[in-house]
């Protein structure tokens, strides 16, 4: 179900909730760390693994939607799967626009947490990867020349090495020459690679 670092961490004030909820993710293997606030959780040193939340909506101070809407503005993006005893729709629609996973009301199906669980670390592992490869790419994109970068949305623009000579006022030789700097610097094999890396880069370009 789940790679060996995966994390949950659980925000409920209930201790026999909690308790419970535990015990539900131990008989499928899952590790899980208990919080019984929303300002435990915020000041808790959390490991940099896939990960999701189970979080109460009703809490002691920081509300459970107070929480999610925290932790959007600090930049920290993590799966959150809510949980309440007092839900109703409007709640359950700005907590699902806030962007949650998913929001169950008590008492809901072990299966149906444990389902919300699974897709809540499979997005977040796809999440991370998607971010460290980006985070790549953009330390590639740093190691290139102040030139390099002035060539690289004409390269995959499509233009030739003439092309581009003539626009940026240069020969059509020391073109080739950042042309292959380019290549090897963002280490694509092909144009197809460099293009892919472009648009996750966001690097504008326009076709010829």
């Amino acid at each position: 179900m789940r790679a060996p670092q995966d994390q949950v961490f659980i925000v409920e004030d209930d201790p026999s909730m909690r308790a419970a909820l535990k015990n539900l993710l131990k008989s499928v293997g899952l590790e899980a760390q208990l919080f019984a606030s929303a300002q435990e959780f915020l000041a808790d040193k959390r490991p940099d693994v896939p990960s999701c939340l189970i979080l109460d909506v009703r809490l002691p101070g920081l509300s459970g939607l107070e929480l999610q809407k925290e932790l959007a503005a600090s930049n920290i993006h993590i799966p959150i799967i809510f949980i309440t005893a007092h839900g109703d729709i409007p709640m359950s629609v700005r907590a699902m626009k806030a962007g949650a996973m998913e929001f169950l009301t008590k008492p809901f199906r072990d299966q149906d947490l444990l389902d919300a669980i699974q897709l809540s670390l499979s997005q977040d592992r796809v999440r991370r990867q998607t971010a460290a490869e980006l985070g790549e790419l953009e330390k590639r994109l740093e190691s290139l020349t102040s030139r390099e970068r002035e060539v690289f949305p004409l390269i995959i623009s499509g233009r030739s090495n003439k092309e581009v000579a003539v626009e940026i006022g240069t020969s059509e030789i020391t073109v080739k020459v950042h042309r292959g700097n380019l290549m090897r610097k963002m280490q694509a094999g092909s144009f197809a690679d460099l293009l892919r890396m472009a648009t996750s880069l966001k690097i504008p370009y326009t076709k010829v």
